[in-house]
């Protein structure tokens, strides 16, 4: 027989003053949360742009610091995708409409997929797993929210 667990805890009221409406929309809550995040995250709007990244997403991703990449297109802003063969080459415009970040953008659903990442040397690149949120303003997808594991 299953066992449930109940307990109370103390109602949370808000000190005198404290606005009751959002600072922020939603993907501007995100964004805050994303720049202050200790794991590889990345937040992209509608229209691709880089909204928001955490320096730990910017390590696993080469891309630098987060200031050198807020504000640009994702894919213009340094991220560098290869394919999965011996001999990795760069991934084209097709392809990466398939990766979990557009993916999301595009479909309005969660998305999963392993990306593979050419580094600033020339290795064989590093494998992350992404996984994908649509971000929703006035229930429309105004953006993505993508979470990385290195592989």
């Amino acid at each position: 027989m299953a066992h449930v667990e109940l307990s109370l805890s103390e109602v949370f009221v808000p000190a005198a003053g404290t606005p009751t409406e959002q600072a922020f929309d939603n993907v501007g809550q995100w964004s805050d949360m994303v720049r202050r995040a200790a794991e590889p995250c990345l937040l992209i709007d509608a229209d691709t742009t880089v909204v928001a990244i955490s320096a730990s997403g910017c390590e696993l991703l080469c891309l630098g610091t987060p200031e050198a990449v807020i504000g640009r297109p994702l894919l213009d802003g340094g991220l560098r995708l290869v394919d999965f063969t011996a001999t990795p080459s760069e991934l084209t415009e097709q392809d990466t409409d398939k990766i979990p970040p557009l993916l999301a953008l595009h479909s309005g659903r969660l998305a999963r997929g392993l990306l593979r990442v050419q580094g600033a040397d020339a290795d064989g690149g590093t494998t992350v797993d992404a996984i994908t949120t649509p971000v929703l303003a006035d229930g429309r997808v105004a953006g993505s929210l993508t979470f990385f594991s290195k592989l």
